[in-house]
């Protein structure tokens, strides 16, 4: 990648691709328990200036995809999330971003840090390597594909990163910490482990709120906070924490099974 980062658009990217096309909140549907943070970060001034930022790249004609940002909150409610998957920010190439963290749109070459996704889901669990890179079925069944910035420009990896996404992502994450009454989270890579004090501290608030609120049993937040490296083929078999053979997904199952909660990872 060469150039200023927020140089022109890249003209050659075909006009039928599916991207943003205007900073349109409204008209991103997510499901109604996600709405008191999204409200409340939209009316915030971190809030306002990543909306005159997006809209200014818009104007400026750059390309930005996915073109809904908050699928993943459609897809999963607040109420159903049993386990978190953090990403970073969205593919970059034209029909990839779905707006689901590590997911394709289906027919999508499957990309190498997902493949490696597959590849440990496949010697963990024994399940078949799957044929289509869309996890929107894992999305639908309570797995919160999340990533850290939710927008990205065409070529321009982590473009939109610093201004303001994540603001809005680490309140979603604090959200589940306090509501969910029991989430796995997968932290892959630095960039999600760094997330893992917020999500353990949110976590330990809310069980600490429910001390002395009533007589009889308290019913705390849990959180299985699993970490390895990133999926990537620069990272998945490097120590201390190899992503392959790092087991998450069975332990993920247990765990929740111990809860009475079931999760079918097959895709």
């Amino acid at each position: 990648m060469t150039g200023d980062l927020f140089g022109d658009a890249v003209a050659s990217t075909p006009v039928d691709v599916p991207r943003l096309t205007a900073w349109s909140p409204q008209d991103w549907p997510v499901q109604a328990d996600w709405a008191p943070v999204l409200d409340a970060f939209w009316r915030s001034e971190q809030g306002m200036s990543l909306a005159a930022f997006v809209q200014s790249r818009l104007d400026a004609g750059a390309v930005i995809y996915p073109r809904h940002p908050l699928w993943a909150l459609q897809l999963t409610p607040l109420s159903q999330v049993k386990v978190v998957i953090l990403g970073q920010d969205p593919y970059h190439g034209p029909h990839q971003a779905q707006g689901l963290s590590f997911s394709v749109a289906p027919g999508i070459k499957i990309p190498p840090s997902l493949r490696n996704i597959f590849k440990e889901l496949q010697r963990d669990l024994n399940q078949p390597m799957p044929s289509s890179g869309s996890l929107e079925a894992w999305a639908k069944r309570g797995v919160l594909l999340l990533n850290t910035s939710l927008t990205v420009e065409d070529g321009r990896p982590a473009s939109h990163a610093k201004q303001g996404w994540e603001q809005l992502t680490d309140a979603l994450l604090a959200e589940v910490a306090r509501t969910v009454p029991a989430c796995v989270y997968l932290l892959w890579g630095a960039h999600a482990q760094a997330k893992a004090e917020l999500i353990e501290r949110e976590t330990r608030s809310q069980a600490a709120g429910f001390v002395g609120l009533r007589d009889g049993p308290i019913h705390a937040r849990e959180a299985l906070v699993l970490k390895a490296n990133h999926p990537s083929p620069f990272s998945a078999l490097r120590p201390p924490r190899p992503f392959i053979g790092c087991g998450h997904f069975g332990q993920a199952k247990a765990w929740l099974l111990q809860k009475n909660l079931r999760l079918d990872w097959n895709l």
